[in-house]
């Protein structure tokens, strides 16, 4: 089967416009090994940052229409709630003509969604997601249906005109664990994957967008029914998160989340950096997001598929017989690797600083030398 993809989001802030950062994050993203790159800007010159970002990045971009949406709108009338629904399908049509490849589009707000959170009561974690909660804003405001709802069908024929993925948002989705499988996410989770199925039969590429925040024994259940809702639609989740505690250290929280989620069939892992809850990521953020959920998804394909097993096999031969180079050479990040290694030189070189003398990998081969496991060819294979 096909290996577990990983998405890393950039963009300004109201508060942080720095293009030149903004560029180095897009270069980061891609040289760690994402597979695909989300620009999810609201503050600045939009147009420039999108266009910018698609010129000095060779990955699939992806992005979220209505952002760029309410900005115009709050710009313009000083309430984003004064978006004019024909402007935002003239907006989505002008940012497939610069290049996405895919967009993330809150099509699965609607009125019966939006009154499933009214009579649950708001919930604990509050709305997270801000195309959402400007969405259900915009609704209330204008006492009108969501437009990207309402006219489904013209969504899906401009994303087919440029032969771009539709990716259903999630705008009502918890962020928080104890909000987890609300009646309010379940309701938009059923419309999403609805929809999904809609736009296969209008010749629409499609992919659904999961939660952000899941206790861990909910993660299979959730992704299954995904899965069954949407007749195997790929599935994209937003880490996740099974607890919200851990601010600061959230890529390794979410890195948890997104081995359970690769494990169980999520097709798309989207990052989540050290930043989240706190700021905007910095260029040091989201290396350490990529490689926290590039290791996350690698750990849930070799539970999935026992053949990517075998690179593994090679690190712990190579580490048996204490070939460091060939160690080295078959790790996910050797740089780091040898760096640390480096800092720390053992006195006998087939050693490290760890065990010392007392090393039980030196021990071991001669003890049972004559009974070794293994080609201790090293074989070169790939990450």
């Amino acid at each position: 089967g096909l290996r577990t993809k990983v998405n890393a989001s950039i963009g300004t802030s109201s508060d942080i416009y720095d293009m030149d950062m903004e560029i180095r994050k897009a270069k980061i993203a891609e040289e760690e090994g994402a597979d695909t790159l989300m620009e999810l800007s609201t503050g600045g010159n939009l147009d420039k940052v999108r266009q910018t970002v698609l010129a000095n990045c060779s990955l699939p971009v992806g992005n979220v229409p209505l952002y760029q949406a309410f900005c115009e709108a709050a710009r313009k009338y000083k309430n984003p709630n004064k978006l004019d629904a024909e402007f935002l399908f003239e907006l989505i049509e002008k940012q497939l003509a610069d290049g996405m490849s895919f967009m993330a589009i809150h099509c699965g707000i609607n009125q019966f969604s939006v009154e499933r959170l009214r009579k649950q009561g708001y919930r604990y974690g509050g709305l997270v997601s801000k195309g959402g909660t400007f969405m259900v804003s915009w609704m209330d405001y204008n006492n009108k249906e969501n437009p990207l709802y309402e006219q489904f069908d013209r969504v899906c024929a401009l994303m087919k005109k440029y032969d771009a993925v539709l990716s259903l948002g999630n705008g009502i989705r918890a962020g928080a664990i104890h909000d987890s499988h609300d009646r309010a996410q379940m309701a938009e989770m059923i419309i999403n994957c609805e929809l999904a199925e809609l736009g296969r039969e209008m010749g629409c590429q499609m992919m659904v967008e999961g939660p952000g925040h899941v206790p861990l024994d909910e993660i299979e259940g959730n992704i299954m029914l995904e899965k069954r809702m949407s007749g195997n639609a790929p599935y994209y989740v937003l880490g996740p998160l099974p607890a919200d505690s851990g601010a600061g250290y959230d890529h390794i929280t979410a890195a948890i989340g997104a081995a359970n989620s690769a494990r169980y069939g999520a097709d798309l892992i989207c990052y989540i950096t050290p930043a989240e809850h706190l700021a905007l990521p910095n260029e040091d953020d989201v290396r350490e997001g990529v490689r926290a959920t590039r290791l996350a998804v690698r750990i849930g394909d070799i539970a999935k598929y026992p053949n990517r097993r075998e690179t593994e096999k090679q690190v712990a031969m190579a580490r048996r017989d204490t070939r460091w180079e060939d160690h080295f050479n078959l790790l996910m990040f050797p740089e780091k690797a040898k760096e640390i290694r480096k800092s720390r030189t053992p006195e006998n070189a087939k050693t490290c600083t760890m065990c010392g003398d007392f090393c039980a990998m030196e021990r071991g081969i001669e003890l049972f030398k004559k009974d070794i496991k293994g080609d201790k060819l090293y074989k070169g294979l790939p990450n």
